[in-house]
């Protein structure tokens, strides 16, 4: 072993205790830095879903108000804006009640809410398939969220793709 490796062995292995080591100190030191990049990383996960709930609250608040819905404010309440969903596709919000059956149950009402979605789309002249953006693995997420902005702000004439 070298010179160097030697001493930080033995400050490794110096249990007195009458001061802090050198193995003790680099430890404390990296567990530091590991635990406030660990801390900047939850902010930014939380500050992140944060302004995609607002995003995506306000662009349904919005479709809601241009379909002429009296409860459009429902978009900002979790879980319930998914009964509004439905509401505005033509289901009846009932139809929610599926989500405590486990796995059918799940699965029927997403694809109860792809349709609620298709339709919705088709009212604001847009192609009912960009709903099926949802389903698509990685970047579907996003795609969602590009899409929802156009439906909710950009008003079309005529039916696009027709």
């Amino acid at each position: 072993m070298t010179k160097i490796a030697n001493e930080f062995w033995e400050a490794c292995t110096n249990l007195t205790g009458e001061s802090l080591s050198e193995c003790q100190a680099a430890n404390f030191l990296g567990g530091g830095i590991l635990a406030a990049l660990i801390a900047l990383g939850i902010i930014t996960a939380l500050l992140l879903l944060i302004a995609l709930y607002i995003y995506s609250s306000y662009t349904w608040m919005t479709i809601a108000k241009k379909l002429k819905y009296k409860k459009a404010w429902l978009a900002w309440i979790p879980i319930i804006n998914i009964i509004m969903m439905l509401q505005l596709g033509g289901f009846h919000w009932a139809w929610f009640f599926l989500i405590l059956i486990p796995i059918l149950g799940w699965v029927a009402l997403a694809v109860l809410v792809i349709i609620s979605t298709w339709r919705i789309f088709e009212k604001r002249k847009y192609p009912g398939w960009f709903s099926l953006s949802m389903i698509i693995p990685e970047i579907g997420g996003i795609l969602y969220l590009i899409i929802i902005g156009f439906v909710a702000f950009k008003d079309r004439k005529k039916m696009l793709f027709n």
